[in-house]
């Protein structure tokens, strides 16, 4: 799970993909945090992307970097703990000025039955399961 989350934190920007209904809906991410040995990513609930999660739990995460391509399939679940909110606060100061860990809005999931697939155009893919 650290390679995952390293991959994606060097990466800076990952694309999160989720089901709104029947169609595809994918977009540009930056939070990625590990917390009490799971990986989490952050979003506002008054947001699209949280009501989509919501309905269909099942996301995936694609990053590029380096030649090298990530993608994460997984089931996103919601942690509504203060203390896992304040944890990726911490971990992006920035945010601060936007989200609050008790402000009824920041959201954390983590990943759950995560499959992350490492791939390039030389190197064999590398699957990691946590």
């Amino acid at each position: 799970m650290k390679e995952v989350y390293d991959f994606l934190k060097k990466s800076e920007t990952y694309y999160l993909a989720t089901i709104d209904g029947d169609k595809p809906r994918v977009r540009p991410f930056g939070t990625v945090n590990i917390f009490e040995n799971k990986l989490y990513i952050q979003t506002g609930k008054v947001k699209d992307v949280s009501k989509q999660i919501k309905a269909n739990p099942n996301i995936e995460i694609c990053a590029m970097r380096d030649g090298k391509w990530i993608r994460v399939s997984a089931v996103a679940v919601e942690d509504g703990r203060i203390e896992a909110k304040q944890g990726m606060l911490d971990a992006y100061p920035s945010l601060q000025t936007m989200y609050k860990a008790d402000d009824g809005n920041t959201q954390v999931f983590y990943l759950k039955d995560a499959t992350a697939t490492i791939s390039s155009f030389t190197d064999a893919p590398k699957v990691i399961k946590f």
